[in-house]
């Protein structure tokens, strides 16, 4: 993708060896760290079936990662093929914030610099990356709830997979709920994230 065939609405250069570059360092220097820190202080969960990717967060830091990682591979060799990949994990790579009280287990505290790292940091950058550095994503409604659905399913299969293994949620709400009540608890959180989703097209079409 060369700069002049960008969308019109993309405003600012990407995939380029500038600005595009320096935010997916940052990010993935950023996100390094975090997983740094669960490799050095091993848990409970490091040491059960499906590791930290349990956790939404983590696997929402993941996803972020791999975003990150196709978004400056097109910045150094201005490959096409990879920022649309980068673009497609981005729409879907947004990590949502919850109430910690319900999903973090007990005894498992965070200070504030390693709690943004997991958190906030992933929001930022990816916002950053999708408000400034990607052209506006082409799925319709139909995409903004049948992806997050899809989200939903697979992660709620997985934790019941987690949980043959381990005989615990890492999620304590989780462990309070019945079979039917995690069913909807998930179906409400496809339909909070195709929300976000829908909202954050139409930030992007008012920002630019």
């Amino acid at each position: 993708m060369s700069v002049s065939s960008r969308h019109p609405l993309q405003r600012l250069n990407a995939p380029s060896r500038g600005f595009s570059a320096l935010v997916h360092i940052a990010g993935l220097t950023s996100f390094y760290f975090s997983f740094q820190f669960l490799a050095l202080f091993p848990n409970e969960i490091s040491e059960s079936y499906g590791w930290h990717f349990q956790f939404l967060t983590i696997i929402g830091l993941g996803l972020a990662t791999a975003t990150f990682v196709f978004g400056l591979i097109s910045d150094v060799f201005l490959s096409s093929r990879f920022f649309a990949w980068k673009n497609t994990l981005a729409v879907v790579s947004a990590p949502m914030e919850i109430d910690k009280a319900l999903v973090v287990p007990p005894g498992f505290e965070l200070d504030t610099m390693v709690d943004i790292g997991f958190h906030l940091a992933p929001a930022v950058f990816l916002l950053i990356d999708i408000l400034l550095l990607s052209p506006p994503w082409a799925e319709g409604y139909a995409q903004a709830f049948s992806i997050p659905s899809g989200i939903a399913v697979a992660y709620f299969f997985w934790l019941e997979e987690c949980y043959k293994h381990n005989k615990f949620y890492p999620y304590p709400l989780l462990e309070q709920m019945t079979y039917e009540q995690r069913v909807a608890l998930f179906a409400g959180s496809a339909l909070v994230m195709a929300g976000s989703t829908v909202a954050l097209r139409a930030v992007y079409r008012r920002l630019w």
